[in-house]
């Protein structure tokens, strides 16, 4: 019947409804030849429909009848079509998902009888029957028609529900084990001499030898070796490595009919490096003295299955005592950490979002969290070791290892991640753990999975819901079940021992589990509101602890923090509701002693780790400062408490330049670590100086109104001096400072002078009273005449000092010198009379630069204390801090008359202006660049990780490792620290020999 024109057929409408996207082309093929027959049959039509891809299925369909040799045996399967519904279903089921087992059908017509009938045998084969399936292939092709065919009746029955993800992956490791079996067979036909002369076994491991393989994925083997009776050891290993090595080439490489999968042996000892096959005590020497933690965790997963089963269990049987003392150790814990980053930290940028196995929430989450539970534990408990990741993880809830709950959860996360992945790989049969972009790509997954009103959208959702359970499961599962033993709230579950939390405390980094232990019970125990949110909490931040350098020290300071905050309201609500907050003050209170030693002297200020009112930890402008302190001078009753509350902005605020700073270094989930290194330095010393600069003018302020109300007799200013007037301040720097005064009109000199030196010794006195609030040192050594002079001079005997005495590190000293607090005229003028002694109209004389060498060389010999490292000196070694800044200070004093850029304070700001006017070419001055950035780092480091100042490493290891993540190195690699270091300074130094000492050759 012809259709009415401008109207839809029904056919067109009917195939929209049972999921067609091209109805049009799909009318065609409906009307084509071969589909004839069943051209108005409802039952093909709704078995089509049931598919993941109906379009693909019907042109699946059409491409397999026109491959039948003959109209026989297109119309046999006709009729098999319509009247039997397994091979209906199971049949248009593989057309529909996969693209790869339709073009095997097109090339082998005939296969698809083995969908037609299953015995109850056949719904859950396994090696034997898949064994029996490959039994006539004898060639590498033959295998792999045969290894297809076998392929096409797992396909069908995971598209059709009739087994599971677990089923399935289970038939796909035993279909791998029986390729093998039947690969070694062809290898040994081929050889026999090699057969007779050696036994061999081959070792399956990750997902094969877990009894959990994709559909299309590396089979990862180990060959193990022994010589047969009376054969020679030497020749018995090669002619087994001439057998493996063949029978790898069987299964991988590509023919007629294609590949199989890769056969992939470096996870054997030494990797592809090491011999393809070795003796067993070949092995267990390796293992006994050169393997990795990451090589006993794949070992969790090994099974003999292929070769001499009896020589593949003697290896199991002597490699798995060692895999289960793996988490004694002395390196467990810094490899555990690897290992855990090592996860995500290879992904291209663009795949993050996509990878399905190795993202965040991936499954390979999963199988890490689950593995390393195993390796802990796994000593004591012989249930807990199985290779196969939902067996293991179901083991691990049942002993109480890890919460039923969460289990139960992570288990449906993970089979759905499975199915999705399979379903992604069998479509094309290849090897990817990518989520694909394209609609109909993820239309077609997402209707396997039975998502069939918006299949796209039902899909993405489901995705990412079951990813964020993975990820935020995947710290608790370590943590909520110690939470769980210490709080014994929940009845008639079991929990973990008192040792088995020991055992994984330790292996999570802490050193003393008894004290972790202690803590977490006086947190989490109890039924009050705040232990219920704190067991809420800490699975998440003791994962955060964990990934510091000392975790035992980051749980002690939250719990001396939530003691004292504990009652609170908004203390809990804080850490729970913004997001930042949590992580931040568990970077916070494990990255060092400084931060929270600030801290727990004012716990309040917690509240700058959030989103909200505190202001966040953006430093606050030196404006903003001296307004605040000024403020609460005003307010003060007397000197001393005014500058008692200078004081407390004072650490307040150098709590959040430390927070701020630890938390940039370190980086968080949401927001990566700066990679700019130099803005990081800057950020810190333009914070520290402005917060320096900000407490002297209100101890200024304070002590000139206790003693003479709003007047001084003397105008008095304070001139910042080295890293103060640089703006570079660290943590621990003294104020280096100049003070100078001009009596006001009508003031005795001598009443002016006296009550000058009494502001300074008082505010001296007034910053240094011991107090919870760490002191201000002032330091004007540089002054005059040094420790000799006057401590205050007039501005009138600065120039008469200068003008006859002054000498040549004077003027070098001057470099850095910038007004700071006081009166704003006299710092000016102050400045405007020492401007010609450090910027000389004709630069300097040779004998003026010969002296300020003298003067560094002098300086390098006496003043590197003994016994330290010079190599290792972030001030006075070779490339370290003094050399970066005497040589742009030389180039300061030569050209500053002449190049307005180099008048600076600043060193960066001075060896950039060096750059920009040619004194420097750009490589050299990059170089001195990083060596000053990384050695001001360090002490920053060294600071904020020991609670004092220091300019060289610690030698303490967790304090070395400390400094080492605040550079951004994982565990394991302080050496790698310390190597670098070495070489950014031996660069730098390379620089500074030519360009301050003159030395040409570097």
């Amino acid at each position: 019947m012809t259709a009415v024109p401008g109207r839809r057929s029904s056919t067109f409408t009917r195939l929209l409804r049972h999921g067609f996207t091209d109805a049009s082309a799909a009318e065609r093929l409906l009307d084509s030849l071969e589909l004839a027959p069943l051209r108005d049959d409802p039952v093909l039509l709704d078995a089509l429909g049931a598919t993941a891809d109906p379009d693909l299925a019907l042109l699946g369909l059409v491409r397999l009848l026109e491959a039948q040799p003959d109209p026989g045996a297109r119309r046999e399967l006709l009729d098999t079509l319509i009247s039997s519904k397994p091979l209906r279903d199971r049949l248009l089921g593989v057309l529909g998902a996969s693209t790869a087992l339709t073009d095997h059908l097109t090339r082998h017509p005939g296969d698809w009888q083995a969908l037609v009938m299953y015995e109850s045998r056949d719904l859950h084969p396994g090696v034997e029957e898949f064994e029996a399936g490959l039994a006539d292939a004898d060639d590498p092709v033959s295998l792999r028609v045969a290894y297809r065919r076998c392929l096409l009746s797992i396909a069908a029955r995971d598209v059709c529900g009739t087994t599971g993800v677990a089923d399935s992956a289970a038939e796909l490791a035993d279909l791998a084990t029986a390729t093998l079996r039947a690969a070694l067979g062809i290898a040994r036909a081929a050889a026999p001499e090699d057969d007779t002369l050696c036994r061999l076994a081959v070792i399956a491991m990750g997902k094969c030898g877990g009894h959990e393989l994709n559909y299309v994925s590396d089979v990862d083997v180990i060959f193990v070796a022994e010589p047969a009776e009376e054969a020679d050891e030497t020749k018995a290993l090669r002619a087994a490595t001439r057998l493996a090595s063949h029978m790898m080439r069987i299964c991988s490489e590509t023919t007629v009919e294609g590949s199989i999968w890769p056969v992939d042996a470096n996870l054997r000892p030494e990797g592809r490096n090491g011999p393809l096959v070795r003796t067993l005590s070949s092995h267990l020497a390796y293992y006994q003295r050169w393997a990795k933690t990451w090589e006993f965790q794949a070992l969790l997963k090994a099974r003999p299955v292929a070769g001499d089963l009896r020589l593949g269990a003697e290896y199991v049987a002597a490699v798995q005592p060692l895999v289960w003392k793996a988490a004694e150790r002395e390196n467990f814990v810094p490899d555990v950490q690897k290992m855990r980053r090592r996860v995500v930290e290879n992904i291209p940028a663009a795949e993050v979002d996509r990878q399905l196995k190795l993202g965040p929430g991936g499954l390979r989450d999963v199988e890490f969290a689950v593995q390393l539970l195993q390796l802990v534990h796994g000593r004591a408990d012989t249930s807990l070791r199985s290779g196969t990741t939902l067996d293991a993880l179901g083991a691990l809830a049942a002993g109480g290892y890890v919460g039923r709950a969460d289990a139960a959860q992570l288990d449906k996360a993970y089979r759905f991640l499975r199915t999705m992945e399979h379903r992604i790989q069998l479509f094309r049969l290849r090897r990817t753990h990518l989520v694909p972009e394209e609609e109909a790509e993820l239309r077609r997954i997402g209707r396997s999975l039975g998502l069939r009103t918006d299949p796209v959208t039902e899909l993405l959702r489901e995705w990412k819901r079951h990813a964020t359970v993975v990820r935020r499961l995947h710290e608790k599962l370590f943590y909520r079940p110690l939470l769980d033993a210490v709080a014994q709230l929940a009845t008639g579950e079991a929990r973990l021992s008192a040792e088995a939390a020991r055992e994984r405390l330790v292996a999570l980094g802490y050193a003393d589990p008894a004290s972790a232990l202690r803590h977490l019970e006086a947190l989490a125990s109890g039924v009050t509101r705040k232990a219920a949110i704190q067991r809420t909490l800490l699975p998440v931040l003791l994962g955060w602890f964990a990934d510091s350098a000392d975790p035992d020290a980051g749980l002690l300071n939250f719990r001396k923090v939530s003691d004292a905050l504990g009652k609170t309201p908004w203390y809990l609500r804080l850490l729970r509701d913004e997001g930042a907050a949590a992580e931040n003050l568990a970077r916070v209170l494990s990255a060092g002693r400084l931060a929270p030693d600030l801290l727990m002297r004012a716990p309040e200020a917690v509240a700058l780790l959030g989103d909200g009112d505190g202001g966040g930890l953006e430093p606050r402008s030196r404006a903003h400062l001296e307004q605040e302190i000024l403020a609460a001078v005003r307010r003060a009753d007397g000197a001393a408490q005014a500058v008692t509350a200078a004081r407390g902005v004072r650490r307040r605020e150098l709590f959040r330049t430390a927070a701020a700073d630890i938390v940039g270094s370190y980086g968080t989930e949401e927001q990566p670590a700066e990679a700019d290194q130099g803005a990081l330095v800057d950020r810190v010393g333009a914070a520290v100086s402005d917060l320096t600069a900000a407490t002297l003018a209100g101890t200024l302020r304070a002590v000139v109104r206790d003693g003479w109300g709003d007047d001084l007799p003397t105008r008095f200013a304070i001139i910042g001096m080295g890293r103060f007037g640089g703006h570079e301040l660290g943590y621990g720097s003294d104020a280096d400072v100049l003070f100078v005064h001009e009596p006001r009109d009508g003031v005795d000199e001598r009443e002016a002078s006296q009550a000058a030196n009494k502001v300074v010794s008082e505010m001296r006195r007034l910053l240094q009273i011991p107090s919870a609030d760490p002191p201000l040192l002032i330091d004007a050594d540089l002054r005059p005449e040094g420790k000799s002079g006057p401590l205050v001079r007039t501005l009138t005997s600065y120039a008469a000092y200068y003008r006859r005495w002054s000498l040549t590190w004077e003027s070098h000293a001057l470099l850095r010198a910038e007004p700071v607090a006081g009166d704003e005229d006299l710092g000016r003028r102050f400045i405007e009379l020492i401007d010609p002694l450090r910027y000389p109209a004709d630069g300097l004389g040779d004998e003026a630069v010969r002296e300020i060498r003298r003067l560094k060389a002098r300086m390098e010999s006496e003043r590197l204390p003994r016994g330290a490292d010079p190599k290792l000196h972030a001030k006075l070694g070779p490339g370290g801090l003094s050399d970066v800044e005497w040589t742009v200070q030389l180039l300061q004093l030569q050209h500053g008359a002449t190049e307005p850029g180099l008048r600076t304070t600043r060193t960066r700001e001075a060896l950039a202006a060096a750059r920009a006017a040619g004194l420097v070419t750009d490589e050299d001055a990059a170089t001195l660049d990083e060596a000053w950035v990384l050695a001001t780092r360090v002490r920053n480091a060294v600071m904020l990780v020991r609670g004092r100042a220091a300019d060289t490493f610690p030698t303490e290891p967790r304090e070395l490792a400390a400094v080492g993540r605040y550079l951004g190195y994982g565990p394991g690699h302080a050496g790698d620290m310390l190597d670098a270091y070495r070489r950014t300074a031996r660069r730098a130094r390379g620089v500074v020999e030519e360009r301050f000492y003159g030395i040409s050759e570097r």
